[in-house]
């Protein structure tokens, strides 16, 4: 087998994995068009169709999946070797992807980590923002970001950041306009600034406890968002009762821009964790992310 023949097969696992010549052309940094035309070349040599071509979706035929489980581990032990050699650099390199919540990025993660980049310049870090529950092995995330009772059994987890809570809050005006609730159960008489759950499609029920009593409230009201920092924006524009992240709001209740309610029904819950699945081998350049969002004392 000659580097050509190589090539062609390390081009037809991408768009195997991929399920998308579009994804797989981006990962290699070629244009669909070579990788098409690389692609029919394997399939020409070989005597047989490897992959199945719609206008809306690629996926291997029988013959395409064995070969793709014939490629995929001694691919994968290449690049476990290749992460072996790469340890014995002096400066970690490489590239980490992680996916988590933009409250996530912005509270615990970006500021651990942003010294981190200063300091080893040859580590790539890209950091997906998705309020919803990614597959990071099928979306070849090396790890992502969950708060500590939504973590899968099968995976590695590490504390990154402490508990936390979320708090319902609205403008001064909104309250004076409509009273402050002083019973979770008051909040379906309020317009409430719900957000979508990406996973489920369904939104969020607002969750509270006290003295052992938990309830959960559906509530209702003119805004939906899938994000905190637009749902926090409209509370302090007045458009009604938010419940958000309390580090998102810190300064806010402290300037008076927003009001809390409900303070003794906001139970604190486990902080974030990264997850990640177990490998044989991590490169350096992921320990180093690891080691540097690792909550202190664990």
């Amino acid at each position: 087998m000659d580097r050509k023949d190589l090539t062609e097969m390390l081009w037809f696992l991408a768009v195997a994995e991929e399920r998308s010549f579009t994804k797989a052309a981006a990962r290699l940094g070629t244009s669909q068009s070579t990788l098409s035309h690389n692609v029919k070349r394997l399939e020409t040599r070989m005597g047989m169709r490897l992959l199945n071509r719609t206008t809306r979706s690629v996926s291997p035929t029988q013959a395409g999946e064995k070969l793709l489980a014939a490629l995929a581990p001694r691919v994968a032990e290449l690049e476990d070797d290749i992460n072996e050699l790469m340890a014995v650099r002096d400066r970690p390199s490489g590239s980490v992807r992680i996916t988590l919540s933009d409250h996530a990025l912005e509270t615990v993660v970006w500021p651990k980590l942003e010294p981190v980049l200063k300091a080893y310049p040859d580590i790539t870090l890209e950091l997906n923002c998705d309020n919803g529950f990614r597959d990071i092995v099928e979306e070849r995330f090396d790890a992502g970001v969950r708060l500590g009772e939504s973590l899968d059994k099968d995976m590695i987890g590490v504390r990154i950041g402490p508990d936390w809570r979320l708090v319902a809050v609205g403008s001064a005006d909104y309250f004076a306009q409509h009273g402050a609730p002083q019973h979770p159960q008051e909040l379906v008489r309020h317009h409430c600034i719900n957000q979508r759950q990406i996973r489920s499609g369904g939104l969020y029920i607002w969750e509270f406890a006290k003295d052992g009593q938990e309830l959960r409230v559906r509530v209702d009201g003119p805004l939906i968002f899938n994000i905190g920092y637009a749902q926090r924006q409209a509370a302090l524009s007045g458009y009604g009762v938010a419940y958000l992240p309390e580090s998102l709001v810190s300064q806010d209740l402290e300037s008076g821009r927003l009001v809390q309610v409900l303070d003794d029904w906001s139970p604190y819950f486990a902080g974030y964790y990264l997850y990640y699945p177990s490998r044989r081998h991590n490169s350096p350049a992921f320990n180093l992310v690891v080691g540097a969002l690792r909550e202190s004392g664990t």
